[in-house]
């Protein structure tokens, strides 16, 4: 960068410069797909789980009752790197409301859901806004039997924001599509084997 030397405190700095940009998605722009199952094929990335993980979250798949906000609905499957679906795999899932604000206090915007035979899993939740100079994101964290742990994050697709984060990932980004009820979301976790 012309011999600029960028680090996290300048990177936050410019980003906190920036107006609040919208949520945008451009037709011509595709996200890199979540990785492809096969021997000795990537698994999903790990990611921090961030200062707002609270355990022991409730069995729940709609999160709607307890915010308001642009409708979500995110499914995919738990496979391993054979496309093999991983049944019993806890998906817990927890982000921040429509203005960017995480409920520290309860189990609003939190809970899971165990990946069934074909290694499904979904949830009914809102777009989350951006928290801070963060990007739109969802925090999840993976426990499925017999196998390491994966707390990773999901990302919006065409999000301005997203080239400002410092911890985005483009192939952790989901794959939308607009509906008439707001978003459909997709995102198949791969897992490292034991």
């Amino acid at each position: 960068m012309n011999g600029l030397r960028w680090n996290r405190r300048k990177i936050l700095r410019a980003a906190s410069l920036l107006p609040l940009l919208p949520y945008t998605r451009s037709p011509a722009e595709a996200a890199t797909p979540t990785p492809a199952c096969a021997p000795g094929g990537a698994v999903t990335a790990t990611q921090t789980p961030g200062p707002y993980f609270t355990p022991d979250s409730p069995l729940k798949a709609d999160f709607t009752p307890d915010a308001a906000g642009r409708r979500v609905s995110l499914a995919g499957y738990v496979i391993d790197r054979n496309c093999r679906p991983l049944r019993g795999a806890v998906v817990d899932l927890w982000h921040a409301n429509a203005d960017g604000d995480y409920d520290n206090q309860g189990f609003r915007l939190r809970g899971h859901q165990i990946s069934d035979s074909a290694g499904r899993f979904a949830f009914t939740t809102i777009e989350p806004g951006n928290y801070g100079v963060r990007t739109k994101h969802y925090h999840v964290r993976l426990t499925a039997p017999g196998r390491p742990q994966l707390t990773t994050q999901l990302y919006f697709p065409g999000n301005l924001r997203n080239a400002v984060d410092f911890i985005h990932q483009s192939n952790l980004e989901m794959r939308t599509a607009e509906t008439e009820g707001g978003v459909r979301a997709r995102f198949d976790f791969v897992l490292a084997d034991t």
